[in-house]
């Protein structure tokens, strides 16, 4: 039988090189830093990657030339000034770092690639990628360039003021004009009444104290000779004052206009004293703490036909205020732009009273809402009140606790438009207007990070499409400001628990390299001088968690290392996961992490968090061991990273130091009676089983305790919260128990995904049994079993990125077939297997680059390079 397959292995090989056309190696997808040709990156020495593309199966890299050029023109292997490579031996086409002449801010270049295959054959030279160096320091700034803003009158809201300066440009060289944005809250930039970008909610997110983020724009085109209007709008945002070191008065911004030629550059102005503010036709509100995020109060009657300078110069303009910011780190943004992916309109309307409408949305959706008004009387507030579910009774319907609102004119109609906030709803009532608006008069136009890549996956049982779907639209709803949120609505923190539980998910689905490089960045801005973490960041205030949400920069640096190969996150803050690792250890005692208290940044000390009614999350027998094997897993995690980092005596220090703690976690907590742990809920076993703390002589018991207690005590069900579900899930996976995960994820009863999905949910749950959040992030992670069980595709450590895959599915009972497809660093992998009574078929795509170890359900197994592959095994 085994030589059966290794023989119909080989001939659809042969065959599909004797149909092939002549091979061809085509370069494509150029990403620096892992952005496409981004205008300002923040280091003189840049990361290279590209994707191969081919015709031949079994292709793969030998090696590459780079070459790198100050002009377009001079971009050839002769000419390239900045750098030529030269022909490079590597396999790889990602993590190339630049090693060219020194560059510093404001430089630009242009930059391709060839490589060679594995024949020795050259490709052609690829498209032309760019890429610019932000403004690195302090000095970049004209000295005379200051954070600026409007006098903020009313406490109850705040002004989102425009602000206007006029720019006289006479260009005589050939050359580029960026417009540098440094605000502490969003901004919006027009040149001559045209918006700069297309993106919303500018800048993303970060500790407003320790840094501040600069975003690029190329104004080139939009400047002309002579007078230019230069306007930026600004609104409030996170810029709150309960967040450490927040200046009243806000939101200010710091901008510079730079003309940048080869060879040198010119300020053509900065934000300073000179420029003037006026009021717009809009106005915030709430002060961005739980369940008062606020809104926008668009007023009709100061309505903008557009920003030029006609309607501009009817405007009331006053001096801005110049503010005292104190000093912290100003650098580029590293992550993508928030972007409007999609537009959608109600699909029903219900009346709520005499001057009252709910609009459902159909699903939960997180974005900006665009509302077209008839004519209301001048004067009169409508209001726009949001819902992510409420009890089916409009008296349920929370009014004023998210909202909007929009002031009349009495003479026409107008547009309630979201600039400044968002909203997570799938009901929208508006109270004020006698009769209801068409459904087109509405539009929600969901808002994420813009960032790149996808997964698919579809297989033949219904309930499991309807779990991956809800989760899916879930962490693609959650990633929203260069952070992933636990919900849009209630807090939006970006909880260290909630990214530590769904970062292997999230990776798996999306490309989020850019993103973590913003929000680790910002962990890492939050920590303190005495290595302590909050449990949110960025930390505008206290909130609660324990030490999985500290966690979480170990877990995932190590995730983007092996999901994209991207080792920047590990080198730049490894000092930092080292100085976390030894306050934790300062709170031990006798070897065991205790509760470690309060602070004015963080509160509560969590093991497991959100389990079902009747499961004691609060226990200190279950806090305690979750806590003890959070400290043994970054121990693990550690040990690998300094590997990586080429640091040997780091990896045996970690390595030791996780055999002692698993030692400890066994002695302290193994109940020997019933071979369980703690109070043997699920979470108490299969943590410590994970990390490794179960010697291999009672893994077998505690596993049928598991089970026992799982069907005995929990009825089959899932029975763990945000903190239970990841660690079930990559146990489940390590350890394949597809068939166990399978039974519990079938249950319709309370808890479960099913019980949600029955009940109307759209996007996952807070909580089990519906309370408070119905888009939330703490039951995500089990999407990662959909990929890693189902599917079977596993990343291989010891070549990250994909560059090497495991592929073994993992058969239930019940399931037929799977088809499941991601991006990866080479490009998309797919599997697409089905089980026909005893015949089992599967193909497997694997790109350009990239190889992959088959495993079949019989255990057999085979080696596989890129390419289209066709395996059949009767079982």
């Amino acid at each position: 039988m085994k030589y059966r397959f290794y023989i119909f292995l080989l001939l659809a090989v042969m065959c599909g090189s004797f149909i092939a056309c002549e091979p061809v190696v085509e370069v494509y997808g150029l990403r620096c830093e892992s952005l496409e040709d981004p205008l300002a990156i923040d280091n003189v020495r840049p990361h290279f990657s590209w994707r191969l593309k081919s015709t031949e199966e079994g292709t793969s890299m030998s090696a590459y030339q780079l070459i790198v050029a100050s002009d377009e023109a001079s971009l050839n292997e002769n000419d390239a000034d900045l750098w030529n490579s030269g022909k490079v031996v590597a396999s790889v086409p990602f993590g190339v770092e630049y090693a060219g002449h020194p560059l510093e801010s404001r430089d630009f270049g242009y930059w391709k690639v060839r490589v060679w295959n594995q024949d020795g054959k050259v490709s052609d030279w690829s498209e032309t990628a760019s890429f610019g160096i932000g403004l690195l320091d302090a000095g970049d700034w004209e000295a005379s360039a200051c954070f600026i803003g409007a006098v903020q009158e009313d406490k109850d809201s705040e002004s989102a003021p425009l602000l206007r300066r006029r720019i006289d440009y006479h260009p005589s060289d050939d050359g580029r004009v960026l417009l540098q944005v440094n605000s502490l809250g969003y901004h919006e930039a027009f040149v001559n009444g045209t918006a700069v970008s297309d993106a919303v909610l500018t800048p993303a997110v970060s500790q407003f104290g320790k840094r501040s983020l600069i975003v690029t724009y190329d104004v080139t085109d939009l400047m002309r000779a002579g007078e230019n209007d230069l306007v930026l709008w600004l609104g409030k945002g996170w810029y709150q004052t309960h967040s450490w070191q927040v200046v009243p008065g806000g939101p200010y911004v710091r901008a510079q206009l730079d003309f940048v030629r080869h060879g040198g550059h010119d300020v053509l102005a900065v934000t300073d004293g000179g420029w003037m503010a006026a009021e717009s036709d809009r106005r915030t509100f709430g002060d961005w703490f739980p369940h008062r995020m606020g809104g926008e109060i668009v007023d009709s009657r100061n309505a903008l036909a557009d920003l030029s300078a006609e309607t501009l110069d009817g405007l009331d303009w006053r001096p801005v205020t110049v503010a005292r910011i104190p000093d912290h780190a100003a650098s580029p943004q590293m992550c993508e732009l928030n972007a409007k992916v999609s537009r959608h309109h109600p699909v029903s309307v219900h009346r709520a009273g005499d001057d009252s409408f709910i609009y459902d949305m159909g699903r939960n959706f997180v974005g900006q809402t665009d509302v077209v008004m008839p004519v209301v009387e001048d004067g009169k507030k409508i209001a726009l009140y949001y819902e992510d579910y409420y009890l089916k009774d409009y008296a349920d319907f929370r009014d004023g606790e998210y909202s909007d609102y929009y002031v009349g004119n009495g003479k026409s109609g107008g547009v309630f438009s979201s600039k400044f906030n968002y909203k997570g709803y799938r009901y929208l009532k508006i109270k004020g207007l006698e009769a209801p608006l068409a459904l087109e008069s509405i539009t929600l136009s969901p808002v994420m990070t813009d960032f790149e890549g996808g997964a698919d996956f579809e297989c033949s049982d219904e309930d499991l499409n309807a779990i991956y779907n809800m989760i899916h639209e879930t962490l693609a709803s959650l990633v929203l400001g260069g952070y992933m949120v636990d919900c849009p609505q209630i807090e939006r923190l970006g909880y260290g628990g909630d990214g530590n539980a769904s970062t292997p998910v999230l990776q798996t689905l999306f490309d989020v390299s850019p993103l973590y490089m913003n929000w680790i960045q910002a962990w890492a801005d939050c920590q303190r001088e005495n290595g302590d973490m909050p449990h949110t960041a960025p930390n505008p205030y206290s909130a609660g968690g324990g030490p999985f949400w500290c966690a979480f920069m170990i877990a995932a640096s190590w995730q983007t290392w092996l999901n994209y190969g991207d080792e920047r996150l590990m080198e730049r803050y490894y000092p930092n996961m080292c100085r976390w690792l030894d306050y934790a250890e300062s709170k031990c005692v006798d070897g065991l992490l205790k509760d470690w208290g309060g602070t004015e940044y963080r509160n509560w000390y969590l093991g497991d968090w959100a389990t079902p009614k009747g499961i004691n999350q609060t226990d200190p027998r279950s806090v305690d061991l979750v806590g003890n094997c959070v400290l043994s897993e970054s121990y693990d995690l550690m040990s690998r990273i300094a590997d990586v980092l080429g640091n040997e005596e780091d990896s045996g220090r970690f390595r030791e130091k996780h055999e002692r703690q698993n030692d400890l976690i066994h002695k302290t907590f193994f109940n020997p009676s019933d071979n369980t742990y703690a109070t043997a809920t699920q979470i108490d076993m299969a943590y410590p089983m994970l990390v490794g703390a179960v010697p291999q002589s009672c893994v077998r018991d505690v596993v049928s305790s598991m089970k026992k207690r799982t069907a005995e005590t929990f009825k089959g069900h899932l029975a763990t919260g945000l903190v239970g579900v990841p660690v079930l899930s990559k146990w489940a996976v390590r350890e394949h128990e597809a068939d166990f995960m399978y039974q519990m994820l079938k249950k319709r009863e309370y808890p479960g995904y099913l019980y949600m999905i029955d009940n109307g949910a759209t996007l996952t749950w807070e909580h089990w049994d519906g309370e408070r959040s119905h888009i939330h992030n703490c039951y995500n992670a089990i999407g990662l079993w959909f990929y890693q069980a189902l599917a079977g595709i596993v990343p291989d450590s010891s070549r990250p990125g994909y560059s090497h895959v495991r592929i073994e599915p993992q058969m239930v009972e019940g399931i037929d077939w799977v088809k499941a497809s991601k991006d990866t660093p080479y490009g998309r992998i797919s599997v697409d297997w089905k089980l026909d009574g005893d015949k089992f078929s599967m193909t497997v795509c694997v790109p350009a680059g990239s190889t992959a170890t088959v495993v079949l359900p019989d255990g057999s197994s085979s080696e596989l390079k890129s390419g289209k592959h066709h395996l059949k095994k009767r079982l």
